[in-house]
């Protein structure tokens, strides 16, 4: 298959670490790299060349005039990290990045070395589907803060959720409301339309599949079946909701450098 070509970098990009192998991030839906990777940045840019966008609609991106391409994500973040000289490298992609992370294996094998997915979906289940529809019916009609309760006890596992007093939930579901960035609908709607089921079948570079255990937006039965379809993939759970940098971020740093680390995916 011939190299495809790149287009012109178009979304903000954060940069971390000056030198050591590359390491591409991909966030989620309603996120951004800040948001789902700020408490592990400075740690993986300690051994990375680290380079992330922010999808549109989310940090300094603008919003995209028409709906989101999987592809489009991908080439994107490719483009942004041979941008910053950047040959090959690892993805680390979380939730709807974990399918912008095998897209970006599938059109330009050459440059990816190695996959760890969190959380990940090669395609909607029927409750996510659902589940996304109402995200992004909510976020569009303004509804930020019905939004919000729904999304927080699908997000945070049982543990984390109990945990909280009453006001310190209100408190995380205000702020949740808040902090929304303005392409949330349009990273929803592409999540129900999302399938990379034929490109995981074709993934030949290490991976590891993190299935977040107490997961109830992003089912572990999709994780599990993401990991099946990948040859060789390994798997391994973290006790979390579907939050992993909120809930124990700690716990899964350790697991991707780990994996990094000994498998020698490097950039």
């Amino acid at each position: 298959m011939p190299e495809l070509a790149l287009p012109a970098p178009a979304f903000a990009r954060t940069v971390r670490g000056r030198t050591g192998p590359g390491l591409l991030l991909a966030h989620g839906a309603g996120g951004g790299v800040e948001a789902n990777y700020g408490p592990l940045l400075d740690r993986l840019a300690a051994e990375h060349r680290v380079v992330g966008v922010d999808y549109p609609g989310t940090g300094d991106t603008p919003r995209s005039t028409r709906p989101l391409l999987l592809d489009d994500l991908a080439d994107q973040l490719v483009s942004a990290a041979t941008a910053e000289g950047l040959d090959t490298f690892a993805v680390l992609g979380y939730s709807l990045g974990t399918a912008v992370a095998v897209r970006a294996a599938a059109r330009h094998p050459e440059r990816v070395t190695a996959l760890v997915l969190t959380a990940p979906v090669a395609r909607p289940s029927a409750r996510l589907r659902l589940h996304a529809e109402l995200w992004r019916d909510l976020h569009a009609s303004g509804a930020h803060v019905e939004l919000a309760r729904f999304l927080v006890p699908l997000a945070l596992g049982a543990s984390a959720l109990e945990a909280l007093s009453e006001d310190e939930l209100d408190a995380v579901v205000r702020e949740t409301a808040r902090t929304l960035p303005p392409g949330s609908a349009d990273h929803a709607d592409l999540v129900t339309r999302i399938d990379v089921r034929q490109d995981l079948a074709r993934v030949s570079v290490p991976t590891l599949v993190l299935s977040t255990t107490e997961d109830l937006l992003v089912s572990p039965d999709l994780h599990r079946a993401t990991a099946a379809a990948i040859p060789a993939a390994e798997f391994a759970e973290l006790p979390t909701g579907h939050l992993p940098f909120a809930e124990n971020p700690d716990a899964w740093l350790d697991r991707i450098t780990e994996f990094l680390n000994r498998r020698g995916a490097t950039g």
